[in-house]
């Protein structure tokens, strides 16, 4: 490990929700610092607004922007709209992207 742990930011859909739990774990035993999104919604959570989804979005923004890099979580090669929108982000501000799927 290096004087400061690579910073990696999960993405990819909430529905995702334990294969990004998985890839935070593995990563963080490995030494990795894991920002990730921190809302998932839930058939027993309160609902989230459109206003609360929006700025959950901007704020996914600034956390790839504190990344080194970004992995894509996206089992079966899925990539929903939000998940494009942050692949395209991450790329215009050229943190390399991998993904847990190639698909």
């Amino acid at each position: 490990m290096t004087d400061r742990p690579e910073i990696v930011c999960i993405c990819g859909s909430t529905r995702f929700a334990v294969e990004m739990d998985a890839a935070n774990r593995d990563l963080t035993f490995a030494g990795v610092i894991v920002v990730a999104p921190g809302v998932f919604p839930r058939a027993d959570d309160h609902e989230i607004t459109d206003e609360q989804k929006t700025a959950l979005g901007a704020l996914h923004l600034r956390k790839i922007d504190l990344a080194d890099r970004v992995l894509v979580v996206n089992p079966g090669g899925y990539l929903g709209e939000s998940t494009r929108k942050e692949i395209a982000y991450a790329h215009a501000t050229g943190k390399p992207i991998s993904f847990t799927d190639p698909g």
